[in-house]
């Protein structure tokens, strides 16, 4: 890659709206996203593998199959553009959520006309009770910036070098927290904690093991957007904070000095 056609930035002199590509990631990863939630009731079995002479068999669901590719997403926002990026993404995901669980259950709730008889495979689809809802939205936050905040440091912790173990660290790190939550909030009450653990150590696991496997193109991907946006983000006196608001005007300001 080479680094005369890289400009290194700060995340505070960034301007996302300057960027060519960014938008249409972010409309990818909300696809994604709302498609994982979609096909979550799904179950897949995986294996079975052999360990230590034991049979082991990852049960993952739809959206487990699927929603480890919005944390590639993330390392690729977070890497490529910045902590601000990746915040922005990651609100712009967590409301287009919210918005499809809330249109996705007014339209089960309404009246089926009786001659249609889909009304429960429809339910099946589309209805989610509100726990799982919950459950999912805080997982999802929760994740999602334990793995951004966790890449922009190692970021800065490595001089930028090693993206591999950037990408497979916050995965660590995200996905754990992801796991816990989503599972211990639906769960809890209703399962034995032996039945939550098998949940969350399987499906944690899968993801880890996932995003690791694709590491390669994951290189790939930011490599090519680098040098196709002519940037290089490190997160160095960054608001890492959540709810921080972005300051276009002043980056816009300081690039144009």
């Amino acid at each position: 890659m080479p680094s005369t056609l890289i400009q290194k930035l700060t995340g505070k002199d960034t301007r996302l709206s300057g960027f060519r590509h960014f938008e249409l990631l972010v409309n990818v990863f909300v696809v994604v996203l709302l498609i994982s939630n979609l096909v979550a009731q799904k179950i897949v079995p995986i294996g079975p593998f052999h360990f230590f002479g034991r049979e082991f068999t990852f049960h993952v669901s739809g959206a487990q199959a699927l929603f480890p590719i919005t944390y590639i997403f993330g390392d690729v926002f977070t890497e490529v553009y910045g902590y601000k990026g990746s915040r922005r993404a990651i609100w712009i995901g967590f409301f287009a959520s919210v918005l499809m669980a809330l249109m996705a259950t007014f339209v089960v709730l309404l009246p089926a006309d009786p001659t249609w008889p889909n009304q429960k495979a429809f339910e099946a689809v589309f209805y989610q009770v509100p726990r799982a809802i919950a459950a999912s939205l805080t997982a999802y936050w929760c994740g999602e910036f334990t793995n951004s905040y966790t890449l922009a440091k190692m970021k800065l912790w490595t001089g930028g070098q090693m993206l591999w173990a950037r990408t497979i660290g916050s995965t660590v790190a995200g996905q754990l927290v992801d796991s816990i939550i989503v599972i211990v909030l639906i769960f809890a009450g209703t399962t034995s904690w032996s039945k939550i653990a098998n949940l969350i150590i399987s499906g944690y696991l899968f993801k880890v093991i996932y995003e690791a496997a694709v590491t390669p193109l994951t290189y790939l991907v930011v490599n090519g957007l680098k040098r196709a946006e002519g940037i290089d983000v490190f997160d160095k006196d960054t608001d890492f904070n959540p709810f921080a608001k972005e300051e276009e005007k002043a980056a816009a300001s300081a690039e144009s000095a």
